[in-house]
């Protein structure tokens, strides 16, 4: 590994570490507290010792950075005393792989979408559907997920370049605002989710670049990147304003496709007779007509 990214490691560990000790009070830890005076707003460097059965000195070493050679027992004592949830304790082991010169670099995702996933796209008619990979870039989509991101889709962000990001789009074009009902959630998730891969990816170039340019050009990007917080997803309800149809709150899916390491279709599908699938019905016959779907407020 290259001295900048032993650097560049070191502080991710450093700072994840820290962050996570600084959120959880004495109380929370089920730790006694003598006095008032305490100096840091969390945890001690020898409380998380004390609570993971390690000596202060050895903390002490991951927190300044090199978690190299720590077994799964010792993360798994960290994780617990940092009580960290899912996403946090496969970061934590994520970084720990990558620290160890020896491990194994992870796959970089993939950039092409098999003929056999495009074609289950287009069997999905009346569900809106797409495939990307770990950096939010969109690989395919069929028919009605085109138009349901028709914002994303038409942004000017991608008319000279690409390919379709939706993170790109939700921090740098301004219309993100307006397409993600909830865009502070959306922001979070979206930061929380590439603080994740980072760990998982830290040689993936287009992934660093994408970083770098969301933390330099986006103030509210840079913020969340700062807060170290990281994030699995899964499933959950997506909020958005389509200029068509109004506000949508769709279930979706995320289903990562093992024969293609790093890429996941994402999919919604709202309760029939829903409002929501009224609105999908009406957004599908809308495409199916081969007019174009308004994408852009104003």
């Amino acid at each position: 590994m290259a001295d900048v990214d032993k650097k560049d490691l070191a502080a991710e560990v450093r700072e994840f570490l820290s962050t996570r000790r600084a959120r959880i009070t004495p109380e929370q830890a089920g730790l006694p507290v003598y006095g008032g005076n305490r100096r840091v707003p969390g945890l001690r460097r020898e409380e998380v010792a004390l609570l993971a059965g390690m000596s202060v000195d050895y903390y002490v070493r991951f927190e300044r950075g090199n978690l190299s050679g720590a077994s799964d027992s010792v993360l798994d004592a960290l994780a617990h005393a940092l009580q960290l949830d899912e996403a946090e304790r496969t970061h934590l082991y994520d970084l720990a792989r990558t620290s160890t010169p020896t491990g194994r670099r992870p796959t970089v995702s993939a950039s092409r979408v098999r003929p056999t996933i495009l074609r289950m796209l287009d069997s999905m008619p009346d569900v809106p559907a797409y495939v990307r990979n770990a950096r939010f870039d969109i690989l395919a989509a069929n028919t009605l997920g085109r138009a349901l991101y028709a914002p994303v889709f038409d942004s000017p962000l991608f008319a000279q370049r690409g390919p379709v990001n939706t993170a790109r789009f939700l921090f740098l074009d301004p219309v993100g605002q307006d397409f993600w009902a909830d865009w502070d959630k959306g922001a979070d998730d979206s930061v929380a989710f590439l603080r994740s891969e980072s760990g998982r990816a830290p040689h993936d170039k287009a992934l660093t670049d994408l970083i770098g340019e969301l933390t330099t050009r986006s103030e509210e990007f840079a913020r969340r990147w700062a807060r170290h917080d990281v994030k699995i997803h899964r499933s959950g309800v997506k909020r958005l304003h389509h200029p068509l149809v109004g506000d949508l709150a769709l279930p979706y899916e995320a289903l990562d496709l093992p024969a293609d390491p790093g890429l996941r279709l994402n999919f919604y599908s709202p309760e029939p007779d829903s409002p929501e699938r009224e609105a999908l019905d009406l957004l599908a016959s809308w495409a199916g007509t081969g007019t174009v779907v308004p994408s852009r407020h104003g």
